[in-house]
């Protein structure tokens, strides 16, 4: 069983940065995709971004691009998403995802980290 780790998170300003990391429990665990969710109160959870193994692809939701950039981390076998720019509608419940094996396959989250963002 792999468990997924998070750090990072907190409060920021308005046009300040916050930094989160994620990594699988297990460092050497293959993984073919990593990014974050988030989560409003009381809506679905929305897509943040994503990073393939190798780091050759990213992708972004719209609401992010330009201001939030993930990358890998190779150290911990994780990644890194640096978010700038921050604004006050960022705040939200950010869950980092793990997919693995064929085709995705099998999917692992992480237990959330809160961002908050003062206006």
């Amino acid at each position: 069983q792999v468990y997924v780790e998070e750090s990072g998170g907190g409060l920021a300003q308005a046009g300040g940065s916050l930094r989160l990391s994620c990594a699988p429990s297990d460092r050497t665990f293959s993984w073919t995709f990593m990014g974050w969710f988030r989560q409003f109160p009381n809506k679905e959870r929305e897509f943040v971004a994503r990073i393939n193994w190798s780091g050759g692809v990213t992708n972004y939701g719209d609401s992010v691009k330009g201001r939030f950039t993930l990358s890998r981390d190779n150290a911990k076998n994780g990644v890194d998403l640096q978010m700038n720019d921050l604004k006050p509608e960022d705040t939200a419940t950010y869950y980092c995802k793990l997919w693995s094996g064929g085709n995705q396959r099998d999917e692992y989250w992480g237990r959330g980290t809160q961002v908050t963002v003062s206006s």
